[in-house]
């Protein structure tokens, strides 16, 4: 190798490592600055209790579970909606027009500012179907919002799929579905694990579309009555009562603990998806 091709790899491998570097340094330092923050606010209280002034508590509970009702009622819909789809476009149909023209749909879908799904989500689902503010009307938005994601994802994942494994098992007598049910899907389990998950993680950090859609309010239910009627009822995310805390009421101390919550729910989540996928991989060598 000669001295200036050497020098320009010397100079390409040190501003890759500078940009990886770079990045770990502002993860870093955005995590310990919220930690450092928001986690003396932490505690058992502000978990499991809701922000009361006759009582004199601060809590994120019933924003904590509003949370939890629209990751339940939108992955429920969107993730047999989003496999289903890359499944077809995948295996059953012929490359076209139809099947360009819904890809280009998806591919532009997941890209549209979240805050035209909210003024689309608060017109239709709760002006025209009148839902109104509610969190099925957040959840109907999102999963406008994180369809594309698992779509795109399930679709990358049965593509990695060799198609030996599918004319063998064609080969063996196999009916296609049968193929796609006990071969395809578990192949390819990974990346649509990583899909799901990542579209949940799309939902615990939306606040825009939610503002539209799904109200600010933060009861929490006491009884299995209440909780089961939550859904048609208005209801906060934690990062709708982090935006709230920070602007509307200035109270900088609990929206900074909402965020140390939300980072470490994100944390987790990727903790998880690594975990999975390695379970996966390893059940798949196997």
């Amino acid at each position: 190798m000669s001295k200036k091709r050497k020098r320009n790899s010397i100079l390409a491998y040190g501003a890759i490592y500078l940009c990886s570097a770079l990045s770990v340094v502002l993860l870093a330092g955005i995590i310990l600055y919220v930690f450092v923050k928001g986690l003396g606010t932490v505690n058992w209280s502000f978990l499991t209790s809701v922000t009361s002034v006759l009582r004199g508590t601060v809590g994120i509970a019933g924003n904590i579970v509003n949370t939890l009702i629209i990751i339940f009622l939108t992955m429920l819909i969107a993730t047999p909606i989003g496999v289903g789809s890359a499944i077809y476009l995948n295996e059953y149909a012929k490359p076209g027009r139809l099947v360009t023209l819904i890809e280009y749909a998806t591919e532009t879908l997941s890209g549209i500012p979240s805050i035209i799904f909210g003024l689309f989500g608060s017109i239709f689902f709760g002006e025209v179907l009148g839902l109104g503010f509610s969190l099925l009307t957040g959840s109907l938005t999102l999963i406008l919002m994180v369809l594309p994601l698992i779509t795109r994802n399930t679709q990358e994942a049965l593509k990695t799929v060799p198609m030996t494994y599918r004319s063998g098992a064609i080969g063996l007598g196999s009916g296609k579905w049968h193929m796609i049910r006990t071969i395809l899907i578990p192949s390819a389990m990974p990346g649509i694990i990583t899909g799901v998950i990542l579209a949940i993680g799309r939902i615990v950090g939306e606040s825009a579309a939610l503002l539209f859609t799904a109200g600010s309010a933060k009861l929490l239910p006491k009884t299995m009555g209440q909780l089961l009627a939550k859904p048609l009822q208005s209801g906060g995310t934690l990062t709708i009562q982090m935006y709230l805390s920070a602007t509307s009421e200035g109270d900088f101390k609990t929206a900074f603990g909402i965020a140390v919550v939300l980072l470490i729910i994100v944390l987790l989540i990727n903790l998880g998806t690594k975990a999975l996928t390695k379970h996966f991989d390893v059940s798949r060598k196997d």
